[in-house]
């Protein structure tokens, strides 16, 4: 936070990144989120269910409140979500602490989840004295956005397969089951990459890669360019008949000459 004040990232590293800036703060049950679109809006926790501890009042509610907080605040309704937002810190203030954040010798009562919302509605209207207190404004609603019409159909080609096998022969050696498969690709396509774990065995893999028994196989067209559906399915035929136990398909497409699916590690 000393750093940054906004991270632009993709969906998986954002998950990661709250995660532990929660975990820093305290607890992973500390943060709340919003996912705001130009039509609708939701709220949430950062962390995801956990059943084990459900119906035990245990769980700290500091995720929803907050992200109650950053609703009222997109609602517009600012006054609500300060009272709430400075509650909220003069509770933790007054060392009000669930199980998650409570430290022998600093937290002054340990409680639960009920025990601490209580706590939290009972100093609406309160400021914290160490904590600096929040004071939201109104935020200015954005012009209504009109959805943009949607794109055209892109050109989309059928270029490859990735095929994934349950094999456990010959000590789990790449080079014997690209020799196996190799051979079966047919005239339309050509084995181009064997990977296990989303690691690149071969061709020039690392000997000292762990493998397991799942592999996935990628065939690509040939010559370049598209092939046909029956081709995906005569390789199918003849893998079955060569008693290879393939496990699952996913079919390769580009989408106006850009690749859709991605490379493994390596490849």
């Amino acid at each position: 936070p000393k750093k940054f004040d906004l991270i632009v990232t993709l969906n998986l590293y954002g998950d990661i990144i709250s995660d532990i800036a929660a975990e820093i703060a305290g607890s992973v049950g500390l943060a709340g989120s919003a996912n705001i679109g130009s039509v609708c809006a939701m709220f949430e926790a950062i962390h995801g269910s956990a059943p084990s501890i459900a119906g035990r009042n245990i769980a700290n509610p500091s995720g929803l409140l907050l992200a109650a907080v950053m609703m009222l605040v997109h609602l517009g309704q600012v006054e609500a979500a300060q009272r709430l937002h400075n509650a909220w810190l003069r509770t933790i203030e007054d060392g009000i602490h669930t199980a998650d954040v409570f430290t022998q010798g600093l937290s002054r009562e340990l409680v639960g989840t009920q025990q601490f919302a209580r706590a939290v509605v009972a100093r609406l209207g309160q400021e914290p004295g160490v904590f600096t207190p929040v004071n939201y404004t109104a935020i200015p609603q954005a012009a209504a956005l009109v959805p943009a019409d949607p794109p055209g159909a892109a050109n989309k080609e059928l270029v490859g397969v990735d095929v994934y096998l349950c094999w456990n022969e010959a000590g789990r050696d790449p080079g014997h089951l690209a020799g196996q498969v190799e051979k079966l690709a047919g005239p339309e396509l050509k084995l181009q990459t064997i990977t296990n774990r989303g690691v690149k065995v071969w061709p020039g893999g690392m000997p000292e890669t762990f493998c397991t028994d799942h592999w996935r196989c990628r065939f690509l067209a040939a010559g370049g360019g598209a092939v046909s559906a029956a081709s995906v399915v005569a390789l199918l035929g003849r893998m079955a008949a060569a008693g290879l136990d393939f496990v699952q398909t996913s079919h390769l497409y580009t989408f106006d000459g850009e690749r859709g699916y991605a490379l493994a590690a390596n490849e």
